[in-house]
């Protein structure tokens, strides 16, 4: 806001083209007295002035043009045929999640559908896309690539080649999947439930072999040659796989130790810090993690510290299904956050995503949509999703993804398209949908043309290195006793249950040696009749104890 507030004043001085010692003066007081730093202060002037490329700061400033003198000298530009003049993005150093976005040129561009005036200076929301009439859109996600890649930066390539798998029933799960990505891209999978999203993760990941068709990393089949890409796939299930009654420190310090063999306690302790404080889970290191019922930390925390057991090893490419399942609107926002600022880092990650928010939706770079069957019904940028299917459908404003007020997008209104079902004669729906997910995917497939990108051929790096079975047994053995040993409920069934029940088969098979007319003081083990019968107490006694022990575990 303070920001905004700069621009806006900054916009008013140079309504005349200059900026006056006067008027420069009074913005630099202003700046002072709501704290915006002089430098970007500085630099929106400059963005505000500037007239051509020459002028515009080269560390901050993206610059979208097709003629060769407007992108010379700028490391960071994107080459689009036939724009006429150049955009300018800029992006401070103080607010790196902001874009600033200039259009210099005689033509007119449109930012979701509203037009940019020359010289108009413009906050670029996310999720936004720029279109013109002479050139093909340009979306947010290129821009924030153009300004997170860098040229030193590993490539990597990820290909889903004609996907065909079928459950053991026989029933077809996916068909014909085809996807293209590369590192630094959070992609959305979606669907009805019962559509394959799920199958398809752990297809892409390696858990399910295909029946058809191969995926590629690097150009190396994860199917067929699984040592090669070992410890750079990571997978995050829907559901939790954190030990309970030990901490946030605990958990991530044992699932590093089990994955680190080469590196001593105090390194790991610094990598297992590292991720707590990437993750926004420093101050609950040491809170007991609880079940899901008895909770001591929140189900975002819980999300976040499940992701974070994969991201101490760091893998290149990162699978999620249902991140945001179950959490609240403020958590899921969080989490979807979080997987954005890693794929900015370079991670290609792929999330299953249920009913998103406009906020949330807006900040995946690429959508795969699937049908019932397992069909690829739309492949591409989000916001170009409602776009599509609208236009297909022939609705009346089927040219606007964007709510043209607020810049919201409503996903649910893609499901309503596909799903749209007959009416009958008396106007009443029937059961029968208008298109099928046969009719979707064919159309899909006629309107869509998948390339598949480059394979780079690199080998890539993994951080894994597993710990020999005798050192894996001595960590599970140690966790498993610290989780043991401050979980109240077990300790006390285990320590009072033997000398309880030893207290009632004493009571219950007591012998009183007994002549027959009077009871001995002596007693005699050979004379003992209860004998047989204690032996067979203690094999049933000794028996429900294991029983209980393991139903405590296994619950």
């Amino acid at each position: 806001q303070k920001i905004v507030l700069s621009l806006d004043l900054i916009m008013l001085i140079i309504a005349d083209g200059r900026i006056s010692a006067k008027e420069d003066a009074l913005l630099n007081q202003i700046a002072k007295e709501i704290k915006v730093d002089s430098q970007d202060i500085d630099s929106i002037k400059r963005f505000s002035l500037a007239d051509n490329t020459s002028n515009l700061e080269n560390d901050i400033s993206l610059i979208i043009a097709s003629k060769k003198e407007h992108l010379k000298n700028h490391a960071r530009c994107i080459q689009i045929n036939r724009i006429e003049g150049f955009i300018a993005i800029l992006q401070l150093k103080n607010y790196s999640g902001s874009f600033f976005i200039k259009y210099v040129g005689s033509s007119v561009i449109f930012i979701n559908n509203i037009p940019l005036k020359k010289g108009e200076i413009r906050v670029l929301p996310a999720g936004s896309t720029i279109r013109g009439t002479t050139f093909s859109p340009i979306y947010y996600s290129d821009i924030v690539a153009g300004f997170s890649k860098t040229e030193d930066e590993a490539k990597m390539s990820f290909s889903a080649i004609d996907i065909e798998y079928r459950f053991r029933s026989g029933t077809v799960g996916l068909n014909k999947i085809n996807i293209s990505e590369e590192n630094g891209t959070l992609v959305g999978i979606m669907g009805s439930s019962g559509s394959g999203k799920s199958t398809l993760l752990n297809v892409l990941n390696g858990n399910e072999k295909p029946d058809k068709g191969k995926v590629l990393l690097n150009g190396i089949n994860i199917h067929l040659e699984k040592k090669k890409i070992e410890g750079v796939i990571g997978y995050v299930p829907q559901d939790d796989l954190l030990i309970e009654d030990l901490t946030v420190y605990q958990n991530l310090f044992y699932a590093a130790k089990l994955c680190f063999s080469n590196l001593s306690d105090q390194k790991i302790d610094e990598l297992v810090q590292k991720t707590l404080m990437s993750l926004g889970l420093g101050e609950t290191r040491d809170l007991k993690v609880g079940t899901p019922l008895d909770k001591t930390i929140s189900g975002g925390q819980r999300k976040r510290l499940n992701i974070g057991q994969e991201l101490l090893r760091e893998p290149t490419v990162l699978f999620v299904d249902e991140p945001t399942s179950g959490l609240s609107s403020r958590d899921s926002e969080n989490i979807i956050d979080l997987l954005k600022e890693l794929s900015l880092k370079g991670k290609l990650i792929f999330a299953v995503i249920h009913q998103p928010s406009s906020d949330i939706f807006k900040l995946f770079d690429k959508l795969i949509i699937l049908d019932e069957g397992g069909y690829q019904i739309y492949y591409g940028n989000p916001v170009e999703a409602v776009v599509y299917f609208k236009a297909l459908f022939n609705l009346v404003d089927s040219d606007h993804g964007t709510c043209m007020t607020c810049g919201n997008v409503n996903p649910e209104q893609i499901f309503n398209i596909i799903e749209t079902q007959v009416v009958n004669e008396f106007g009443k729906l029937t059961k029968q949908r208008k298109v099928t997910p046969v009719q979707w995917h064919d159309i899909f497939q006629k309107k869509t043309e998948i390339i598949h990108s480059t394979e780079h051929t690199h080998q890539l790096k993994s951080s894994l290195s597993i710990p020999n079975r005798l050192k894996q047994f001595k960590i599970f053995a140690t966790r498993d006793f610290l989780a043991k040993i401050v979980n109240k409920q077990y300790m006390i069934i285990n320590l009072l249950e033997a000398p309880l029940l030893a207290l009632l088969l004493a009571y219950i098979v007591k012998y009183f040696p007994f002549t027959g007319e009077s009871f001995k003081t002596a007693y005699s083990f050979s004379e003992n009749v209860n004998i047989p019968a204690y032996i067979f107490m203690s094999i049933i006694v000794a028996l429900f104890m294991g029983l209980t022990v393991s139903a405590e575990e296994i619950i």
